[in-house]
Parts: structure tokens; C-alpha cells; sequence
């Protein structure tokens, strides 16, 4: 079962993207991407790369990010 951690600060970002740590993300309690890995971001957008060409471009204050670890 994996665990999951809640992304908040700029550093817990850096730390999941360096890592290719796999996402959930969540907007007004739905999962709305799944599986996908930070390819970029600022104090506004994330970017989420899921496939070759599968760019998702989600607003950080709208959404909530947890990174996927295995136990």
C-alpha cells in the first residue's frame, strides 16, 4: 500500500520532483489526475507529465497535490 503525503511548500515540490515521485491530485474533493510525475513549477502552476506528449497544467491554490511513496 503506498503512503501518501500532502505537498504544501515550494521545498516539499522540489523534493517530489527530483524524487519522480508519482501524484494524486485533488480539486473540490475529486481525484482529477492520477499516476503523473512534477515536471515543473512556480507559485502559481504545477506541471504534471503522466505520458510522452501528457502535459497537465494544474493551479496550485485550486488543487491539492500528494506524493505517492512505497511503504
Amino acid at each position: 500500500m503506498a503512503q501518501t503525503i500532502r505537498l504544501v511548500t515550494d521545498l516539499d515540490f522540489e523534493e517530489a520532483m527530483e524524487r519522480q515521485s508519482r501524484l494524486r491530485v485533488f480539486k473540490n474533493d475529486h481525484i482529477i489526475d492520477t499516476g503523473g510525475v512534477i515536471v515543473r513549477f512556480d507559485e502559481r502552476t504545477i506541471v504534471v507529465q503522466s505520458g510522452v506528449g501528457d502535459l497537465a497544467y494544474h493551479a496550485r491554490q485550486e488543487c491539492e497535490f500528494f506524493e505517492l511513496r512505497k511503504r
